[in-house]
């Protein structure tokens, strides 16, 4: 239904995971929407429509935002940049 969407992928380095400090306020948003109950998202599900496989995962969606916004990034624009590395 969803493009694919794992946070404990090994495809990337796994020494990524020790570059980010247990402090940051990236995995507490990822714990923090992680520990959220599926059916939560389930109002988010499409059932018909050329997106079923190019969706992203609400959660996935959500931890944009939620770090986005800890940043005080509040446009898309700004958004995009910051998830491009920027």
């Amino acid at each position: 239904m969803y493009k694919n969407y794992n946070m404990n992928q090994i495809t990337l380095p796994l020494e990524t995971e020790i570059l980010i400090p247990d402090n940051d306020i990236s995995k507490a948003v990822h714990t923090l929407v992680d520990s959220m109950p599926e059916d939560v998202f389930n109002g988010f599900r499409q059932s018909q429509g050329a997106s079923l496989q190019s969706s992203y995962h609400p959660k996935m969606m959500l931890k944009i935002l939620l770090c986005a916004y800890s940043q005080s990034a509040f446009s898309g624009r700004k958004i995009e940049a910051l998830l491009q590395g920027g």
